[in-house]
C-alpha cells in the first residue's frame, strides 16, 4: 500500500505542475523560461510537463482545473516568495484531496493527516 504522500508526490504534484505550466503558456502567453522561473523549475522540466512526458497520469475535475487556473493567476499577479508559492501548491493539493480524487483513484489511501495537523497550528 502506498501512503498518501507517495501518491500525492508521484502523481498529483507533477500533474498540478503540468497543468500550471500549460495554463501559464497557453492561456497567459508565458514562455517556457518564464514558467520555469515562476515555478522555480528547470526549463527542461517545464518542457516535459507541457509535452505530457511528466504529469499526464491524472485527469482533474473541472473544479480542480479552476483552482489551478486561479493559482496560476495569483502566480502572475504577485511577486510571491518561494514559501508563498509552496503554500499555494499545498492549497491546490489539499483541494485535490478534498475533491475526492484520492478515494476514486487510490483506494485505501486517506487524506493526509500531516496537512490537517499543519492547518490546525
Amino acid at each position: 500500500m502506498k501512503t498518501t504522500c507517495e501518491v500525492m508526490v508521484q502523481k498529483v504534484l507533477p500533474a498540478i505542475r503540468a497543468e500550471l505550466s500549460r495554463v501559464l503558456i497557453f492561456e497567459h502567453g508565458c514562455t517556457q523560461q518564464d514558467v520555469a522561473e515562476i515555478l522555480e523549475l528547470s526549463r527542461a522540466a517545464v518542457s516535459q510537463y507541457v509535452s505530457e512526458k511528466r504529469g499526464a497520469e491524472v485527469d482533474f475535475s473541472m473544479e480542480t482545473q479552476g483552482e489551478i487556473r486561479r493559482f496560476a493567476a495569483v502566480l502572475l499577479d504577485k511577486e510571491l516568495s518561494s514559501q508563498e508559492k509552496v503554500q499555494g501548491m499545498c492549497n491546490v493539493c489539499k483541494f485535490v484531496q478534498k475533491s475526492g480524487w484520492l478515494y476514486k483513484n487510490a483506494p485505501g489511501v486517506e487524506s493526509c493527516s500531516i496537512c490537517g495537523d499543519i492547518d490546525s497550528e
